[in-house]
């Protein structure tokens, strides 16, 4: 007990000489100037016995001291504490990482409530990295941990891009939300196996971002910024190809993973933008040295598409499908601009049109 502070004899004797409209006084002092919690429970004593008492509501936790649990975790994490038998972490902690895991993120979201979220923004942040790095190392012993933590990564997503946009507004959202949206973007979702309770209830993060920006302007700003933080990822690939096992390129691949992964998202700036006085960043998107591979061509085959150049656009989709022969997307946009098929894509469209008309 502090030094300062009175025990139950001393406060009675220092109370004692006061009448009631004294102490009347004083409640009212503490009520009136003291937080909420102080108010609640002043409130609750002066219930009468017949009305049940009011639970005192929670303020969010402290962003800082979230950040800082959520950090720790992290590193404890990506340094393999949880899989092998580390001492900072005890055998039965390793067997509840997941409830660990959905406390932190429950925390990292609910401070984001707070007067300054700005911790709880990098622990959410933070969080979201982490389960990116899941889908492919093995921090915790679970073939599919992001699944087994029940962590949807579109929603905490959606949650912090929502909480910079109206704490510290637009400028700041557009400077910081691109390469967030570069780095965590995922075709098939943050799960290893793709289907399950999680998986049901993830979503493209363009879907969340796409209801952030209300307004043409908007749409204009983020979109460039969008595009200088392509040219960023572009430029911090590997300069010289990486192989490994021989003829892999590992920045090849990972243009093309890229492509794949922020199809959607670049199908809506080409909605958005085809035909308007901004088609001009289109073309910025489609020569973007951060992109490769069929998904590209693709892209650059909807734009000319939609210029009305179809020849073009039919000799860049038998390009794509050159690669990708079975995919479904392809070969629908090919039939609409009447592209000459390659033999495999031809003969796989025969097989599904056979299947379709023979079917009940």
């Amino acid at each position: 007990m502090p030094a300062n502070r009175m025990n139950r004899d001393e406060f009675y004797t220092a109370m004692a000489p006061n009448d009631d409209a004294h102490l009347r006084k004083i409640l009212w002092t503490l009520y009136w100037r003291g937080n909420v919690q102080l108010r609640e429970r002043i409130e609750d004593e002066l219930r009468p016995p017949e009305q049940a008492k009011v639970k005192p509501r929670k303020g969010p936790p402290d962003p800082a001291t979230v950040l800082d649990e959520v950090t720790t975790f992290v590193k404890l994490a990506k340094d393999g504490a949880y899989m092998y038998g580390d001492r900072r972490v005890h055998r039965t902690e390793r067997s509840k990482w997941r409830l660990t895991f959905r406390r932190l993120v429950a925390d990292a979201l609910s401070a984001l409530q707070a007067a300054n979220p700005g911790p709880a923004q990098q622990a959410v942040a933070e969080m979201v990295d982490l389960a990116c790095d899941m889908k492919g190392y093995d921090y915790f012993h679970s073939d599919d941990p992001v699944e087994a933590a029940k962590f949807v990564v579109s929603d905490a997503v959606a949650a912090l891009w929502e909480s910079v946009l109206r704490h510290d507004g637009f400028a700041a959202f557009a400077r910081r939300a691109p390469e967030q949206l570069i780095r965590w973007e995922a075709e098939y979702g943050w799960t290893r196996r793709g289907y399950g309770q999680v998986p049901e209830k993830e979503t493209a993060l363009c879907v969340p971002l796409a209801q952030l920006l209300i307004a043409p302007d908007m749409w204009r700003t983020f979109a460039e910024s969008y595009l200088d933080a392509l040219d960023a990822a572009g430029q911090a690939d590997p300069k010289r190809p990486r192989t490994v096992y021989g003829s892999f390129d590992e920045t090849r691949f990972r243009r093309h993973e890229r492509a794949k992964d922020l199809a959607a998202w670049h199908g809506m700036l080409l909605d958005r933008f085809a035909g308007t006085p901004e088609d001009e960043l289109l073309d910025r998107l489609a020569a973007s040295p951060a992109l490769a591979g069929p998904e590209l061509t693709f892209l650059r085959a909807r734009i000319a598409e939609r210029r009305g150049a179809v020849g073009q656009a039919a000799t860049l989709v038998t390009e794509s499908l050159k690669e990708l022969p079975g995919h479904q997307g392809y070969l629908d946009f090919a039939v609409k601009v009447g592209a000459e098929l390659p033999p495999r894509a031809r003969g796989l469209l025969s097989e599904r049109i056979r299947i379709v008309g023979d079917a009940p």
